[in-house]
């Protein structure tokens, strides 16, 4: 009976493995944590796939309805953060570039107003679409150009547009639009002294951002009436680098291919193609005497002494009767006779025949601001003496012959300012 009693009963073969509730709970817990480990994983993958490969039609209806987004240039990849403005957005904002919204056209291309769902108004600026490569270039040197430079004087990039074949570039809109088409008398605007001194001023210092202050020193090498844009105060802003240069720090010069506008091009840069900051200093020289005569720098119209502008300037200038010059509307509204002289004893500087005779933008504002004395008497400029005749065209093998500046005459100066 105590043997019996030692002896242990044996498990049943069915129960040796069985788990207990607890582990098998355990298991089922693991295997769901797990697979919705490998879903996310799977989930992740796939959105970063749709974000770096997502389809064009997807990417565009994502922005349509005027909603900008930040995006990193798909041209060339070396841009910086730009937005990103949808083609379709811009041609409604223009009423698909209807004629009566054209506010110019440039060597880029037409430039239309338009109206953005949020309210705002813009400049669009398309690329013709019969453009080269050189008119490709010249979009991406914009882009790059003005989206690395800031001033209260630069006009302001709000974004562009590369849709296929279209090249569009989006500015804040400019209310008074460009200068031109009120410096050349086709507009019903006048513009008081005070004003075209605020004007002159704001573009040499924008020109001084760009020469010397501007971690970049850049030239634009098309400055002129139709590129200076005027906002609601009349506070000019420099436009249109489609033609500007980065310059190296180390180079005195570029040697270039003339590009520009011919009535506003230095002479080395004109006939040896040397581009530095002075091509436009000189530029500028002879924008300065447009907004103080009212009137561009060539016009056949008017009787052959007076048709080429820095030409008859100085004739006037030799004569002691360079008053002449001053707009006779400005004459009848009144002015400060000297300032006005001082001025274009400025313009005379800028437009010396030599490009080291011209002095740097910072000395012009200096000049121009009264915190440097007016010292010196400048040379004959260097202009133009061009022939008037029927469809004749100036051909580059004549360029400079008929160029003319005499580095040794007898200039006659302007009266001094008076303390």
């Amino acid at each position: 009976m105590a043997r019996r009693a030692l002896e242990v009963t044996p498990p049943a073969p069915n129960t040796l493995h069985r788990q207990s509730p607890s582990s098998e709970n355990s298991s089922a817990l693991l295997f769901v944590i797990g697979g919705m480990l490998v879903l996310v994983i799977l989930l992740i993958l796939i959105l970063l796939l749709w974000k770096f490969n997502k389809p064009e039609k997807l990417r565009k209806s994502l922005k349509r309805n005027g909603s900008l987004t930040a995006t990193k240039d798909f041209w060339s990849g070396s841009l910086q953060t730009i937005s990103y403005f949808d083609f379709q957005t811009l041609k409604k904002a223009t009423k698909n570039f209807h004629p009566g919204n054209l506010l110019g056209r440039g060597g880029f291309g037409p430039v239309y107003r338009g109206k953005l769902s949020d309210g705002r108004m813009v400049a669009v600026k398309k690329l013709s679409l019969d453009k080269s490569q050189q008119g490709e270039s010249e979009f991406l040197s914009e882009v790059k150009m003005i989206t690395s430079i800031q001033h209260k004087n630069l006009v302001r990039l709000l974004g562009c547009c590369s849709d296929g074949p279209q090249r569009l570039l989006v500015y804040e809109y400019m209310k008074n639009r460009s200068l031109d088409l009120i410096v050349y008398g086709n507009g019903d605007k006048f513009l008081d002294w005070e004003t075209r001194f605020q004007i002159i001023l704001g573009i040499a210092r924008g020109l001084q951002y760009l020469h010397e202050d501007s971690h970049l020193r850049i030239v634009h090498r098309d400055i002129k009436a139709s590129n200076i844009l005027l906002d609601v105060k009349f506070q000019p802003r420099i436009s249109d680098f489609g033609l500007a240069r980065f310059f190296p720090e180390d180079q005195a010069y570029l040697s270039t291919t003339f590009a520009g506008t011919l009535g506003y091009t230095a002479p080395e840069y004109a006939i040896r193609g040397e581009l530095s900051e002075k091509a436009d200093i000189y530029s500028f020289g002879v924008l300065v005497l447009e907004i103080i005569s009212c009137r561009k720098n060539t016009d056949l119209r008017l009787p052959s002494e007076m048709q080429y502008l820095p030409e008859y300037a100085w004739k006037l200038y030799e004569r002691s009767s360079v008053i002449d010059l001053v707009d006779p509307k400005l004459r009848e509204d009144g002015f400060m006779e000297k300032d006005v002289l001082q001025v274009i004893h400025v313009a005379f500087l800028c437009l010396q025949p030599l490009a080291n005779l011209r002095p740097p933008m910072s000395k012009i504002v200096a000049l121009l601001t009264c915190k440097v004395e007016m010292v010196g008497t400048p040379m004959r400029p260097a202009f133009l003496e061009r022939r008037r005749k029927t469809d004749e065209k100036l051909s580059w093998d004549t360029i400079s012959e008929v160029f003319s500046s005499p580095l040794h005459s007898e200039s006659p100066s302007l009266p001094r300012q008076q303390n």
